[in-house]
């Protein structure tokens, strides 16, 4: 094989497929990102079993001889990041692979290419379509919320539910759901079923990642035990999270007589920066009050200090105070604009506070004990 690549795309390409490589591994040869030149075009595969990819770059690439070759992972990315020279030049012999530029050369000892497990391509005929720019903002918004501790495996992971013209992700930790949903193209009648499409949060958070902000659309297929998503440029798949989601519907309070104020993220998530100065680690709670015209933020922490921040609000009924983690208010605001205009529903200071949006993003935190 012999290439010559232009370097920044190549390294950008470089750069996703080696977040999907493992850095140890028993299997040393996933280590390795594949690279296959061939009809014009030069494919990166990497794989750890679990999530794999494979990327096409088309832009800056010269195939003088076609072939495959294994690139080392940390070593490579090195090379590609420290180069200053525009073009790199890929050649496999005998002894190994040369990396060269203008004013640079490595040579890398090289695996066998023809060993390296495969990783599919997409070629699924009932599958989903929907905008790339909605399927970016609801991985951001949901993704965030799946238990990271593992503590119960179903919640590892972004459920998506894929009917007839509609897509929902959900990610919930038991203590605060996120969920989203849009419009989606079901070609071939592809449907998900159940609630057992848990695509894990590394692998949600990686695809994300690949989808370019110049897609129009993206193409999703879930089957029995993975996920397939297709771009312009790239496929990945997943293995799915084993376990059944929790019935989330049943979380999303209905209720007819809580009440709605219509707020702004940026005042508010001023006001939450400012009231937990005080707080720390263990004492994580910030009391909400609504009353008189205004919503009253207070912290307290021992050794720490208090704190008081006040906004105006529309409401003048009886005081209403919640007490809630201050991180997961905080992290509703920062997946949102700070001029995006959402829905504070609350109703009693032991249920959930319930946030909206006017495009389809709910989100449920449970309130704190009192006594935090």
């Amino acid at each position: 094989m012999k290439i010559s690549c232009a370097r920044e795309p190549l390294t950008n390409a470089f750069s996703l497929a080696a977040s999907i490589a493992p850095a140890r591994s028993p299997k040393e040869i996933l280590t390795n990102v594949k690279f296959t030149a061939t009809g014009g075009k030069l494919v990166l595969t990497a794989t750890d079993m679990e999530v794999g990819i494979r990327l096409e770059v088309e832009e800056g690439v010269e195939i003088e001889t076609e072939g495959a070759a294994l690139l080392p992972v940390q070593r490579t990315m090195a090379i590609l990041r420290e180069s200053n020279d525009e073009t790199i030049t890929l050649e496999t012999d005998d002894t190994g692979i040369l990396l060269k530029g203008d004013r640079s050369k490595f040579n890398l000892p090289a695996g066998n290419p023809d060993e390296f497990p495969p990783v599919i391509s997409f070629e699924e005929e009932k599958y989903h379509v929907l905008s790339a720019r909605l399927f970016r903002t609801m991985v951001r918004r949901t993704v965030f919320a799946t238990d990271t501790d593992n503590t119960r495996f179903a919640l590892g992971g972004v459920l998506l539910e894929l009917t007839e013209g509609k897509v929902t992700a959900v990610g919930t930790d038991g203590r605060r759901l996120a969920c989203m949903e849009g419009e989606g193209e079901s070609v071939g009648g592809h449907e998900t079923t159940g609630n057992n499409t848990i695509v894990p949060t590394r692998a949600i958070q990686l695809m994300e990642r690949a989808v370019n902000p110049d897609d129009e659309t993206i193409d999703v297929a879930a089957r029995a035990s993975d996920l397939l998503l297709r771009t312009k440029n790239a496929v990945i798949y997943s293995r799915l999270v084993e376990g059944r989601y929790p019935t989330w519907r049943q979380v999303l309070p209905q209720r007819e007589n809580a009440t709605q104020l219509d707020m702004t993220v940026g005042p508010v998530f001023a006001a939450l920066r400012q009231a937990s100065i005080v707080t720390d680690q263990e004492s994580r709670g910030i009391d909400f009050t609504f009353g008189d015209g205004t919503l009253k933020l207070e912290a307290s922490t021992k050794d720490i200090g208090q704190s008081q921040i006040e906004l105006p609000v529309a409401y003048d009924g009886e005081p209403v105070t919640l007490t809630l983690d201050h991180r997961y208010l905080a992290d509703f605001c920062k997946v949102l604009d700070r001029e995006q205009p959402f829905q504070f529903e609350f109703e009693t200071g032991a249920s959930p506070a319930l946030l909206s949006t006017d495009d389809g993003y709910s989100y449920v935190i449970m309130p704190m004990s009192r006594d935090r």
